[in-house]
């Protein structure tokens, strides 16, 4: 009865996997080769996916009041679209890494972001919380800070029109984010900006307030089958920064108002820019499903 049962396993197991090699079932070979492999992410699975998306931002930076992040290690946003009468639909990503997690080094770390002697005052409180920004800010073995922009919505709620890139007017990208303040001493829950209260940041290739974007290089590649556009230059100069929340963690209720106070949150529209500098990859999804 044993031997019996151990046989129908094995053949059950042979036919199974012979039915999925002709088949060609295998989600870690089915990706795109090539020129097209840059499109592993893209949401194929998805009868809904239309065209393949990468942006990759090498450059720039996000200026939020008066402390700006440079951008100096590539953030890479990647998905797929949907387009239906002239109305374009963003799809996440496959592996669910839509928008990349780039940590951004903050210019000066902690010392640059909180200076304790802007606590003024002698009362009981004044005093514990100057205490406590020296006990945490002034540490010279903890000051560096890394500013990592996350979305803050689905992917869904990305908002891309191509017409509006090419004709640099209008939003090109709207993208829902919150910035994560990094560093041992603020926690892990440390934000400006959260799902619930988003930085929603409009970006054109045109003009936003003072910024002023750009479209960049027109080419192709593959043989014409990947739409490629170099050198773009995106901005928003309107956006609203919120206060931040979760600083410290347990000590949010002290460090929360000192860092909102040293970076002026909540900042309104015409303090906060936004400036991408990127290329942009796009290719038809039946194309691109031809070169897996």
């Amino acid at each position: 009865m044993l031997r019996n049962r151990i046989g129908h396993t094995m053949l059950v197991t042979a036919a199974l996997v012979a039915s999925l090699a002709v088949m060609g079932v295998s989600s870690a070979m089915a990706t795109p080769k090539g020129e097209y492999a840059v499109f592993a992410q893209c949401p194929l699975s998805n009868p809904e996916t239309t065209a393949c998306l990468v942006s990759r931002s090498e450059s720039g930076h996000i200026t939020i009041n008066k402390t700006e992040v440079p951008i100096v290690k590539t953030q890479t946003l990647q998905g797929g679209i949907h387009e239906h009468k002239g109305v374009e639909t963003f799809i996440g990503a496959a592996n669910g890494e839509t928008l990349s997690k780039t940590p951004q080094k903050v210019p000066g770390g902690l010392f640059d972001l909180v200076n304790c002697n802007e606590i003024k005052g002698e009362g009981f409180w004044e005093k514990i919380e100057r205490g406590a920004c020296e006990a945490i800010f002034e540490n010279p073995n903890s000051t560096g800070v890394f500013a990592t922009t996350e979305l803050a919505a689905p992917a869904s709620s990305i908002g891309i029109n191509e017409t509006n890139l090419l004709i640099e007017n209008g939003t090109a990208l709207s993208l829902p984010v919150k910035v994560k303040l990094e560093n041992p001493l603020l926690g892990n829950e440390c934000y400006i900006g959260s799902n619930a209260h988003p930085m929603v940041i409009e970006l054109t290739s045109g003009t936003s307030g003072s910024a002023k974007g750009k479209l960049g290089e027109i080419s192709s590649k593959a043989e014409g089958g990947i739409l490629l556009i170099q050198n773009n230059t995106l901005v928003n100069n309107t956006f609203v920064a919120p206060k931040v929340t979760g600083c410290g963690e347990f000590f949010s209720f002290l460090l929360d108002p000192i860092i909102d106070a040293k970076l002026g949150l909540e900042s309104g529209k015409g303090q906060n820019t936004a400036v991408l500098n990127n290329t942009i990859e796009q290719a038809g999804a039946g194309i691109v499903k031809e070169h897996e």
